[in-house]
């Protein structure tokens, strides 16, 4: 599957994830964002979004900020700790966007994902999988988990 991958902020593309991802046999497409310019990085996924056309979005904190904030369509998004209340103007996501989050993150707080989903009219239910045991979901039960919400 094609992929748009988003990294976080003081991330940069091939990290853990994204690498977990490729090695599973999806195509990842991982731009380099700007740390310091979001709007910079926005124009830079949307960019990538046009050229591409992926099957989905997967965000990781900042990343999930800004793949709120892309002109997606119907493209599906995983997010990853969204920081979606430090970045950006959406506070909503849309029907099918999957989130995971750790009840333990020292980064973005887990209520700030509940909130998200209680906007959206989302249910925590469907839409949440809590996993992990800190903010950057690199440990093997997290990324189990992403494999699982990218294949849903």
């Amino acid at each position: 599957m094609k992929i748009l991958y988003l990294h976080g902020w003081q991330s940069v593309p091939g990290g853990v994830k994204p690498s977990h991802l490729k090695a599973l046999g999806h195509e990842l497409i991982e731009p380099a964002l700007p740390h310091d310019d979001f709007e910079a990085a926005l124009g830079i996924a949307q960019a990538e979004l046009e050229r591409h056309r992926p099957a989905l979005v997967v965000g990781s904190s900042r990343g999930g900020a800004l793949a709120l904030n892309l002109r997606a369509g119907a493209i599906p998004l995983v997010l990853l700790c969204p920081a979606w209340k430090r970045w950006g103007a959406a506070r909503t996501a849309k029907p099918g966007t999957v989130i995971l989050h750790a009840v333990a993150d020292e980064v973005i707080p887990y209520a700030d994902s509940l909130e998200l989903l209680a906007n959206s009219g989302l249910s925590p239910e469907t839409a949440l999988i809590t996993v992990g045991h800190e903010h950057r979901l690199a440990d093997a039960e997290s990324l189990a988990a992403l494999a699982a919400a990218v294949d849903r």
